[in-house]
């Protein structure tokens, strides 16, 4: 049997490959990088079950980042080594979900490079935060959704049950991924839209589960030695939660809005200062083919309809959520997701051309990697020559 017939092995094989293209130089820089200290200091307290620590958002990343401390220590391994296991699960689930939607490997490949080299799943990969937590649970949810749509209705039980258990971790993570739990609702209900019940039944299963899961990730603050929580006040702490997301905050320097982030308006600085002896940086920006490119991408796939318009639908969909979230301050990081279907859309995008112009496809992906290459010095923490080498790559003043 020909490797391209074995979409599962090739899917383990690109996980792979993500995990080893992230690991490189996972250490560096050596210090907590951006909201890392914010997520470093509240896992170890969770490792500990010392007190409650980062309570505006549910324990689930922090767990995690706490299993990679138990495992690896406290360094930056052990803080990075979780997230990097989501970034690679992250570009399987891309894959996955475009293979199941096409069933097309050419076509799921070049959506699993394009979210490995999009960049932002590169750089949150390599950081103790939520959001490459998020991006993994999220579009493995939808891959898991996708599968259960597929399936016949005999088979579709324990794939909506996955569904419901990725998606609610992710809400675990953040709450942002709630809408996508109602999405995937309505998506199962539509698929069974000639026979209803059916439908609505696996709805209720998936939404039962997300819930279930999520509250069972607040089982190991129950036993705090300081401040535990108490299963009868699990509701209660959900409003302080809600009212420390919807606080009015200062103003902060790289704040953005959300109509700025698919034009990569205002990146982050996620790092930048000397570490072991060098100048580094760590500056969280979309590869320009990808993102910029996912905005033709888009509107092509809408435009074809069918299959095409479920991955720029997600996109929109994505955007969207933020336009309507009651949050004071935005930043380009609540972008992730969105990056993730712009580099799913720009593969399915370009399937659309004939096969005598498929050279575009190919030479879309070399600018990509082109770009990629270029940015890697200042999105992997690099040794830079001197403290204004960063204005090389800085293209627009409001990168800086």
């Amino acid at each position: 049997m020909r490797l391209a017939d074995r979409p599962r092995l090739i899917c383990l094989i690109v996980a792979a490959a993500a995990a080893l293209l992230f690991a490189l130089h996972l250490d560096r820089p050596g210090k907590l990088v951006f909201d890392e200290v914010h997520y470093v200091p509240a896992a170890r307290a969770m490792l500990a079950l010392d007190h409650p620590a980062n309570t505006e958002h549910p324990p689930l990343a922090k767990e995690l980042i706490a299993v990679g401390l138990g495992v690896f220590g406290d360094n930056p391994i052990g803080w990075r080594a979780m997230p990097l296991l989501a970034g690679a699960a992250t570009v399987a689930a891309g894959f996955a979900f475009l293979f199941l939607l096409f069933g097309s490997v050419r076509t799921a490949l070049f959506g699993a490079l394009f979210v490995a080299i999009n960049q932002t799943v590169f750089v949150q990969a390599r950081v103790a935060m939520l959001d490459g937590f998020l991006g993994a649970f999220v579009t493995g949810g939808l891959a898991a959704t996708l599968w259960a749509a597929r399936a016949t209705p005999g088979a579709r039980g324990w794939r909506v049950a996955l569904a419901g258990l990725l998606l609610g971790a992710g809400v675990a993570v953040k709450w942002a991924a709630a809408p996508y739990v109602a999405l995937a609702c309505l998506a199962l209900v539509a698929v069974e839209r000639r026979r209803p019940v059916a439908g609505l039944a696996m709805a209720v299963r998936l939404g039962l589960i997300a819930i279930a899961v999520y509250f069972a990730t607040f089982m190991p603050t129950f036993f705090y030695t300081y401040d535990p929580v108490r299963p009868a006040t699990l509701l209660t702490l959900q409003q302080r939660m809600f009212d420390a997301q919807t606080q009015i905050l200062q103003a902060h320097p790289y704040q953005s809005d959300w109509w700025s982030w698919p034009l990569m308006l205002r990146p982050i600085w996620y790092f930048y200062e000397a570490d072991a002896g060098v100048q580094r940086g760590v500056l969280l920006i979309g590869n320009p083919a990808v993102m910029w490119g996912g905005l033709v991408a888009v509107p092509a796939c809408l435009w074809a309809r069918g299959r095409h318009a479920i991955v720029g639908g997600l996109w929109v969909f994505s955007l969207l959520i933020w336009a309507a979230i009651p949050k004071s301050l935005g930043f380009y990081y609540y972008y992730h997701l969105s990056g993730i279907f712009a580099a799913l859309a720009c593969a399915a995008g370009l399937s659309l051309l004939p096969p005598r112009l498929r050279w575009i496809e190919v030479g879309f992906a070399a600018l990509a990697v082109a770009l990629f290459v270029y940015f890697y010095p200042i999105i992997s923490g690099g040794a830079l020559s001197d403290p204004q080498d960063f204005n090389r790559w800085m293209w627009f003043d409001s990168w800086r």
